[in-house]
């Protein structure tokens, strides 16, 4: 570990990805820096929901393409170890909380394994004994899962992170939520080959297009999965969960993924001037400084959207600020990725005053045809000026594909920028090429009548 600094000129309280980022940012300017986590580094997004979650999905999609691509050719059935497929899940977890630590060491960040308390505005009382006095603080706690009221957590009753800790596959699953956690999951046991429930208070994926959420639930449906809409449990007790309506489903486990909610208990705030607000989120300006001039906060512990990358992105933007760096978080768009079958990847705003929209199927696109997953539509949105302002594209490889329209929105790119840039063929990525063509009246691969 090092020696233990007394001060330091930025102490960093949370070594999540929001986190890790702001301390190698300030090190990297010239800081004395302390990161202190109480559990591993990496925090959440490594080792319990993001990477997690796609390694488990990955192997999901395998399992099932393996056992149902018999109009390919292929032939047989394969299954699954549990115990196996988690020990591939925690090392690769592993691999990246070591390589987290790799680079903390590598620029000088000093790490602690601890729980951290403000005393004062620039004291903190660490659990192991130490107190760090420190010039600047960045918060990056995060957010934990909310609870279901009335299902406390228990052996059978889980949150997500549980569920991707698990050694074996299991018969039954009940899922408590409608959003993106829960249309993840759900895919991904139906495929390892449990039978899924999702129950959801209102819509499947209700902030979502009507279109996407229409290709996402026939797929679901597709795999077996029952979607229970405007709905809500009442009791749960010997593998039975009991819906609202009285009607019973088989649950081995219940998966509650309601939602997250700001970590900012306990951390002693109210020694500080740090103001939050109805929700205890932590009120920041566009520095990310928080109300008190020697405290910044990033990630989930700040609101909405609670996404990993844009806490990486304010992890830069505050460890520079904390520095004396003038910097701020003044991006244009955040995209956001839905790891379902197939992807929804959404970047900037898809309607509004003056807004238009133009849809390129994938039944059109030469690779999608190739690899039979034609269930999609890239969508481009664009102003009166021809400025593109959003994009959104269901396809396979849907994450790979929205960073070109991350990009072009920040740049202020036209629809004339996306079609005259020639996209390699045959790629998902033509179809953002295809939507733009065809939004300047010039589709040559799909017709859009006269």
């Amino acid at each position: 570990m090092g020696s233990i600094p007394e001060r330091v000129d930025v102490a960093v309280i949370g070594g999540g990805v929001g986190g890790y980022v702001a301390a190698i940012r300030a090190a990297q300017l010239g800081k004395s820096v302390a990161l202190i986590e109480k559990n591993k580094l990496g925090g959440h997004c490594l080792n319990y929901a993001c990477i997690p979650s796609k390694t488990m999905i990955h192997v999901a999609d395998v399992l099932y393409t393996a056992n149902n691509s018999q109009e390919f050719g292929i032939t047989g059935k394969v299954g699954i170890d549990g115990k196996k497929l988690n020990g591939w899940r925690m090392s690769v977890s592993k691999k990246l909380e070591d390589g987290v630590g790799f680079l903390c060491k590598s620029n000088g960040v000093e790490t602690f394994k601890a729980e951290a308390t403000f005393l004062s505005s620039n004291k903190l009382q660490l659990t192991d004994g130490v107190e760090i006095e420190f010039g600047k603080a960045i918060i990056a706690t995060g957010s934990e899962p909310v609870e279901l009221a009335g299902f406390s957590f228990s052996e059978s009753i889980i949150d997500y992170k549980r569920a991707l800790m698990l050694d074996y596959v299991p018969k039954s699953v009940a899922i408590e939520g409608g959003g993106y956690v829960a249309v993840e999951l759900g895919t991904m046991f139906a495929k390892l080959g449990s039978k899924v429930s999702i129950i959801a208070r209102s819509e499947l994926l209700s902030k979502f297009d009507k279109d996407a959420v229409a290709i996402i639930r026939k797929r679901m449906l597709g795999l077996g999965v029952a979607i229970y809409e405007n709905s809500a449990p009442s009791a749960y007790a010997d593998g039975k969960l009991t819906l609202g309506d009285g009607k019973q489903l088989e649950a081995e486990l219940l998966v509650v993924a309601i939602g997250l909610k700001p970590f900012t208990g306990g951390l002693g705030l109210e020694n500080t001037k740090v103001e939050m607000d109805s929700r205890s989120f932590i009120k920041v300006d566009a520095s990310l400084r928080t109300s008190d001039p020697d405290i910044f906060a990033v990630g989930d512990v700040i609101g909405e959207p609670m996404l990993a990358h844009k806490a990486i992105r304010q992890g830069v933007v505050a460890g520079e600020a904390a520095s004396g760096t003038r910097s701020e978080f003044s991006n244009q768009v955040i995209p956001a990725v839905i790891f379902s079958d197939p992807e929804i990847a959404i970047a900037g705003k898809m309607d509004g005053e003056g807004v238009q929209v133009k849809k390129f199927p994938l039944s059109a696109l030469g690779r999608a045809i190739a690899l039979d997953a034609t269930d999609g539509f890239a969508k481009i949105a664009y102003d009166s000026r021809g400025i593109v302002v959003g994009v959104e594209v269901v396809s396979d490889e849907a994450n790979a594909m929205i960073s070109e329209a991350a990009l072009a929105i920040e740049m202020g790119a036209t629809l004339e920028d996306i079609a005259d840039t020639i996209h390699p063929h045959p790629t998902y990525s033509e179809s953002i090429q295809e939507a733009a063509e065809a939004a300047l009246g010039r589709g040559i691969h799909f017709f859009y009548g006269k």
